[in-house]
């Protein structure tokens, strides 16, 4: 074989080879661009609770709610601990029961979210520590100690929708109520609404497990703090009268749960005082 023959040879071999590479390489920048959609559109506990409560076109909550500032609350709570933040004192202290055992920070590191960090500085610089449901009293600004007031979380709702409204899922807008104006966030992107609730739906209809330790432990948090914030119903009011039958008995299920219990066979300790102090 010539050498012409030879480097011609050489050419064709090689250039298929290229063009995978350069197709190979764009897949990869697709799935980069993906994962940077998601997350730009990844949703918090306090989020999702909060667009679950939400009213689409209205773009604000139902003003009969009075749950849903706690509820909110405790999902802060939850996802600090979920995030490695906080936990629930431990050693000799587990023979108390998940209410009476006090929140320490494992971890002060920031979490990047704002309302999340706040909380974590109050639990940071509060000594001797507190437990799960005073610290959602304090968070709420719900306590008669005038010392405590100065670990509320204020416009909670305000925040929330706000970073809702930069993720793309709200828009803002006004609305006149008699003497006065008030900022409201009405529905923008109605299919991340849509995606909650059919993930909500199909957590207690078609991957529905008995095993409540092979939950996703943020599912099985929303579904228990979204009951706590009344806005569960809002995500079964589209479901049949026998599939919404089936869901409340299946959340039923895990509202009558022992907490103390669960926490002593898979830990997640803070998680399950905060579904405890709702269940009182």
């Amino acid at each position: 074989m010539s050498e012409g023959q030879l480097v011609q040879r050489r050419k064709k071999t090689e250039e298929p080879v290229t063009e995978k590479n350069d197709e190979a390489s764009g897949d990869s920048a697709q799935s980069s661009d993906q994962e940077d959609n998601d997350k730009g559109t990844r949703l918090t506990l306090m989020e999702q609770i909060l667009l679950l409560g939400l009213k689409d076109r209205e773009g604000y909550t139902s003003f009969w709610n009075d749950c849903i500032s706690s509820g909110l609350r405790g999902c802060v709570l939850v996802e600090l601990v979920l995030r490695g933040r906080i936990q629930l004192e431990g050693g000799g202290m587990r023979r108390k029961n998940l209410l009476n055992r006090k929140v320490t920070v494992k971890s002060s590191e920031p979490t990047g979210d704002v309302i999340l960090d706040e909380a974590l500085r109050h639990m940071k610089e509060t000594n001797p520590p507190e437990t799960v449901t005073s610290w959602i009293e304090y968070l709420s600004g719900e306590t008669w100690n005038p010392l405590k007031l100065r670990y509320q979380l204020r416009n909670v709702r305000e925040r929330l929708a706000k970073n809702l409204v930069e993720k793309g899922v709200l828009t803002t807008d006004k609305q006149n109520f008699l003497l006065f104006e008030i900022t409201t966030h009405p529905l923008s992107d109605g299919n991340q609404k849509t995606k909650l609730i059919k993930e909500v739906q199909e957590a207690v209809l078609g991957k529905w497990t008995n095993d409540v330790h092979r939950m996703d432990k943020k599912m099985l948090s929303l579904i228990v703090l979204a009951h706590a914030s009344d806005v569960l119903e809002n995500a079964f009011a589209p479901l049949s009268d026998q599939d919404y039958e089936v869901a409340m008995k299946r959340v039923r299920s895990l509202l009558d749960l022992d907490y103390d219990q669960q926490a002593e066979k898979k830990g997640n300790d803070v998680m399950w005082a905060v579904f405890e102090a709702f269940s009182k």
